[in-house]
């Protein structure tokens, strides 16, 4: 589980929690930058209502454009679109150029030169996608201070009077910038998710039927989206908003929160829709191949994302967490299935009908339930529909839950806890996943480009998303199976010597006088049987790595707790009375109106009891090392040596109250007849252990090694969603924090080498590709979300 790339190995931050990672049942995972590879390319985009780009064709084969007229390219856009350059720079398209000057305004990235070239220094890699896109068409973001931002537009620098910068919240879902321009105009630029942005547009907005066709074709091509628009500001409007914005600092916290939510909002109405961009973030490396393991395995797979409904879908078929043959079970009929008298005999009549499946038996299998974060909110309402909806999630493939906010992802994992005994799994990259992370069983974080906070709160880090193969299938399985031996075992050798007292009680009156010698107490637990089972905890595999992976069905044995049950744990205890009442009885029925003393009984038990826990250990051992086979041999031996040196009458010369066993041992240790009581009181001991191994060898030896995972057929990238009614979403993620506009609005000056205003634009060198993208979250929030 290293990554050589980023030279990041796995790491367990965590050791309380290994045997849970052999017993999740559900996994909830975010999708961007943990499915995906957070490497943010600027694939299409659609101004005006006109697409421009390509997505069919992959990124590596794209045409690249001749940009040779812009100095500052650097070969970093994936998108073939000539016919925009030729208007851009004809002046033929005015919406065109705002559409590029509204990305080239409306962040929060810094910029610092090197070598003649500005680097940017993005607070997530889409918002510096986006600006880096912006350069190679021409808009180069220079540099910024508190109160000005300086851009090259085709050449010719400008230098923007930053009025207000509207920082990004999970309730706002958009961002915006007030400007004035060189010529003195008021403008506010906005970009955000389509559900906000479209419901803020002025009336009979231009191009906006064309520009919905295509946020759902960008959909299609599990694009991510984000729409742009613009407004014009009289001076007057800006005096008096402004007026009110100063006044709102001298309020009360709670009063000022929503007195600047209400002037955000009275700012950001009546835009004017200028574009769409859409942006591709590829899978990582073995997703598809992962998330169908862990299926076969037993685990229920939920996506929690920000993303658009249909964008999450497509991404759903195309990493095998949705079959092509899956339905979809929508919030119109969960509502309905949920409001009905019997909420599981109205799903299974739903599965009967055509809309839902054929085959009787695996209707459940090929439904997926798909909800957005508004449906989701309801269930607030409504806390009595989570134990019918948990009911018949357990029946469905999956659930991908779409348009959440961090607040939402961790309220769902906390429902699932609420209500099922499952253990569940968090996994995620960013900050925006640290609540989602710390209220699951176990919580593991993804290193990437999104900073640490996501590794910081998790109790297991992890490099790729494919290495939860290894962390579940493999180590995960392995420590459940070793803790359960050990428990089991610890149960059985303990209570079996020490049950041995009780017998002895009834012959002794009750006298509180111990059967065994005071040392082989001591040294039995910490000695005579420690070594062995420490062995079998650090090297015990029932199957190697390449067959817990080949046969994923092996891990449902810890989500059933088939090892460590209650009925397991009690029928060890059973034994453990059995054994022990075999230790006292036998010798004791041996040794009854003989010669032998009770101290030579005392040694025959010791003998039986570490011969019985040393056989117990030796058949419960599947993986043999030189370690497993050096602890057998030095618990046995130990005990000879132990025994022979506490026995020594030197010893009880120096300490008689503490060594008061002398010699015994040297006398019994050469009667035959203290042996043969001794191996036959450990074989009767031991005599349900093996008649059980043997049994299980019997009547297993058929369908031993046959362990049967299911072939499945590649999945086909196709768009099988039904909109219907459903509200179009962007499919860009929410955060609950907001972005740097402090940062930025609070500086006296970011420091950067900038040419002069008037001067001419140089050319560039050393340029700065654009890196990946952040965990379900909007490109300029994320990495400062640390709120959650």
């Amino acid at each position: 589980m290293y990554r050589q790339q980023a030279d990041k190995p796995a790491q367990a931050r965590n050791t309380f929690l290994n045997e849970e990672l052999g017993q999740v049942g559900y996994l909830l995972s975010d999708k961007t930058g943990t499915l995906t590879q957070n490497r943010l390319l600027f694939r299409q985009c659609c101004i005006a209502g006109e697409i421009y780009g390509d997505s069919s064709v992959r990124a590596e084969d794209v045409e690249p454009m001749d940009l040779s007229w812009n100095p500052f390219s650097c070969g970093g856009l994936f998108m073939s679109a000539p016919s925009l350059v030729e208007r851009v720079r004809g002046q033929q398209c005015p919406v065109s150029r705002q559409f590029l000057s509204a990305l080239t305004l409306c962040h929060t990235v810094m910029a610092e030169w090197k070598e003649g070239a500005p680097v940017y220094q993005a607070a997530s890699p889409d918002e510096e996608a986006l600006v880096g896109a912006a350069r190679e068409l021409g808009w180069v973001f220079l540099s910024r201070t508190r109160d000005f931002i300086i851009i090259s537009e085709l050449g010719v620098k400008r230098q923007y009077q930053l009025l207000a910068l509207i920082d990004f919240t999970s309730k706002r879902r958009r961002m915006s910038v007030l400007v004035r321009e060189p010529e003195g105009g008021l403008k506010l630029y906005c970009k955000g998710a389509d559900i906000v942005i479209l419901e803020r547009l002025q009336k009979d907005c231009p191009h906006q039927e064309r520009t919905e066709t295509a946020l759902e074709l960008f959909a299609q091509a599990c694009l991510r989206t984000l729409c742009v628009a613009v407004r014009s500001v009289p001076e007057a409007a800006w005096e008096q908003w402004s007026k009110t914005l100063a006044q709102s600092a001298t309020m009360a916290t709670c009063d000022r929160e929503a007195v600047l939510e209400k002037l955000y909002d009275q700012m950001e109405r009546e835009l004017q829709l200028l574009g769409v961009t859409a942006i591709e973030d590829r899978l990582q490396d073995g997703v598809p191949e992962t998330i169908s393991l862990l299926q076969q395995a037993g685990l229920k797979v939920w996506v929690l994302t920000g993303d658009k409904k249909e964008t999450a879908v497509n991404i759903g078929y195309s990493c095998k967490l949705l079959d092509p043959d899956t339905r979809l079970l929508e919030w119109q009929e969960l509502r309905q299935i949920l409001q009905s008298p019997d909420p599981g005999v109205s799903f299974f009549k739903a599965r009967q009908t055509e809309l839902w499946a054929v085959d009787k038996e695996t209707a459940g299998a090929k439904t997926a339930v798909v909800l957005t974060g508004p449906e989701l909110a309801e269930f607030d309402q409504r806390p009595e529909w989570g134990a019918s909806f948990m009911s018949l999630a357990e029946q469905c493939q999956s659930v991908l839950c779409c348009r959440v906010t961090p607040g939402q992802k961790a309220d769902i994992v906390t429902l699932v806890r609420k209500h099922t005994n499952s253990v569940t799994l968090s996994i995620g990259d960013g900050a925006n996943d640290v609540n989602m992370i710390k209220t699951a069983h176990v919580g593991v974080g993804l290193t990437g480009v999104e900073g640490g906070q996501a590794v910081q709160n998790a109790d297991f880090s992890l490099s790729q998303f494919r290495f939860l193969q290894r962390l579940l299938l493999v180590h995960g399985h392995w420590s459940y199976q070793r803790i359960a031996l050990f428990l089991r075992y610890f149960l059985f050798k303990t209570c079996s010597f020490a049950l041995v007292h009780i017998w002895f009680g009834f012959f002794n009156g009750f006298s509180a006088q111990s059967l065994y010698e005071s040392w082989f107490i001591a040294l039995y637990t910490i000695f005579y049987t420690a070594f062995p089972i420490m062995c079998v905890a650090f090297f015990q595999q029932d199957v190697s790595a390449e067959g817990s992976l080949k046969w994923p069905e092996l891990y449902k044995s810890g989500q059933k707790q088939e090892f460590s049950s209650p009925l397991v744990l009690s029928a060890s205890l059973l034994y453990a009375v059995y054994s022990s009442l075999v230790f006292f009885f036998i010798p004791c029925g041996v040794f009854y109106n003989s010669a032998f003393d009770f101290q030579t009984m005392a040694v025959t038990v010791s003998m039986a009891a570490t011969f019985t826990a040393t056989i117990e250990i030796t058949l419960l051992t599947r993986s043999w090392t030189k370690f497993n086979i050096a602890s057998v041999c030095l618990s046995v031996v130990s005990f000879f040596v132990c025994t022979r040196i506490t026995h020594n009458s030197r010893l009880f010369l120096e300490s008689p109250r503490d060594y008061y066993f002398f010699g015994v041992s040297d006398q019994a240790f050469i009667n035959p007849v203290v042996w043969l009581t001794a191996l036959l009181t450990a074989w009767m001991a031991v005599l349900p252990s093996v008649t059980t191994h043997a049994l299980n060898v019997i009547l297993t030896v058929h369908d031993k090694h046959k362990v049967h995972s299911t072939s499945r057929q590649p999945v086909e990238l196709k768009f099988n969603f039904r909109r219907g009614t459903s509200l179009r979403r962007s499919s860009y993620a929410v955060s609950q924090g907001a972005g740097p506009r402090r940062l930025i609005t609070s500086a006296t000056s970011i420091h950067s080498t900038v040419p002069a205003v008037d001067d001419k634009v140089t050319e560039s060198s050393n340029p700065t590709d654009s890196q990946g993208q952040n965990s379900d979250a909007p490109c300029w929030e994320k990495a400062n979300d640390t709120s959650n």
